[in-house]
């Protein structure tokens, strides 16, 4: 029998709440945390409205040695790992450092930082630019700053892949453990709203240039017009069912059940996008069929074209207006390699509660998708299995099943 893989602690911080259970009241009330980007001078951009985490001190959480050698998304990701890892309440000695991995993802890599240092370089020269250059800007330092920080000298990973990264992550953590590495540290954050940051991301065409706040990032409505980017993401730790089991886990938020990963064929090709495979394959990794998923966490691109095929993909994987759709992200913007990793959490969140949160932004659906797209306020209800969708650009796709854990499994209070 296949090895069970279980979340065992989250932690978390978007630009609508961070901290798991601020984020989780944010997104049941819908409340949103896009508003004008504040970093720097935007008035002459087409985009003017991000995700923003504000208020968050770096310096309150982390020791001031680590501050001047990471970028913004490698301090989201080393807070983000403590917070999981103190709520799995993992004891000291319950695992060697060699048997605790780590396997992040991240798409944008120190932009802030890496920007800084080129401007010192430009304008001051050589000497200026920090030693930490050579090594804070890359997209595998958060797996190492993690590692370093919590001595998880396991088997450890880094991956890239944009907005699918973070479920990649989350997919490789579990084969990490299924190959008997018994916890893994894992998830996704990125950051890129400094000027270049921000210049990179306008120039790719799929940023929503409404002022609205409320009204920019409508994934699957008639008026949609592209996306918000954000920052922040999510630390998960997994652990073997075994392994939990040994250590008289306290809780047990769910299974990663299944996963899979494919890649669209070239432009112009007349073979179809590949999501659906993807979550086909991963439903067929979880042993479920497709009448067994309670609620499906889209991708939300909120970039008409693309919503018209993800919406295609959910319609005839599932039937007409047969699985409730939601999209939270709205409330956050896209979280890029932290985006996957949200969706999972919340997906948790709502087997824990059994209520599906509702899509931000979006108000009328166009008949012809064909989904029942979650609107205006949480639903309540049953919930044991979620699937969980990413696309990231250039053609990636990756889908993961959670479902609850088996009340024989749970923890007694």
């Amino acid at each position: 029998m296949k090895t069970k893989v279980y979340v065992t602690g989250i932690g978390l911080l978007t630009p609508n709440g961070f901290g798991l259970e601020r984020y989780w009241e944010a997104t049941l009330k819908g409340r949103t945390g896009i508003s004008p980007l504040s970093r720097f001078d935007v008035s002459r951009y087409p985009a003017r409205l991000a995700g923003q985490i504000d208020g968050f001190e770096a310096a309150e959480h982390l020791p001031s040695r680590l501050l001047p050698q990471t970028d913004v998304s490698t301090r989201f990701a080393l807070v983000a790992a403590d917070w999981a890892l103190a709520d799995a309440k993992i004891e000291p000695g319950a695992y060697s450092d060699y048997e605790m991995g780590v396997v992040t993802s991240n798409a944008c890599g120190g932009f802030d930082f890496t920007h800084r240092e080129f401007r010192k370089l430009w304008s001051q020269g050589p000497a200026s630019v920090s030693v930490y250059e050579s090594f804070a800007w890359f997209y595998a330092v958060n797996t190492g700053q993690i590692s370093l920080r919590n001595q998880l000298r396991g088997a450890s990973s880094a991956l890239v892949a944009e907005q699918a990264g973070g479920l990649d992550a989350i997919g490789h953590a579990r084969r990490t453990i299924l190959r008997d590495t018994p916890m893994v540290v894992t998830g996704g954050v990125d950051s890129a709203l400094d000027p270049w940051g921000w210049l990179s991301q306008v120039s790719g065409g799929r940023l929503s240039t409404a002022t609205n706040p409320h009204l920019a990032y409508r994934p699957f409505d008639i008026h949609a017009g592209g996306y918000v980017p954000g920052e922040g993401g999510a630390m998960l730790v997994l652990e073997s069912a075994a392994a939990a089991t040994s250590r008289a886990a306290t809780q047990l938020y769910g299974e990663i059940a299944g996963y899979a990963t494919t890649f669209d064929p070239p432009p112009g090709s007349t073979r179809p996008p590949g999501l659906r495979r993807a979550a086909e394959l991963a439903l067929t990794d979880a042993g479920l069929e497709p009448e067994e998923i309670d609620v499906v966490f889209a991708d939300a691109s909120g970039v008409p074209e693309l919503d018209r095929t993800e919406a295609a993909a959910i319609c005839g994987l599932f039937g007409p207006h047969a699985v409730p759709v939601t999209a939270p992200k709205a409330l956050t913007g896209r979280l890029y390699s932290g985006g996957g990793p949200v969706d999972v959490a919340t997906a948790l969140l709502s087997i824990r509660d059994g209520v599906i949160p509702p899509s931000g932004g979006t108000s009328e659906v166009p008949e012809e998708y064909r989904i029942d797209l979650v609107q205006g306020a949480p639903r309540p209800g049953p919930v044991s299995t979620a699937l969980v969708l990413a696309r990231g650009r250039w053609g990636f796709n990756a889908a993961v099943v959670v479902r609850a854990v088996p009340a024989e499994s749970v923890p007694s209070a």
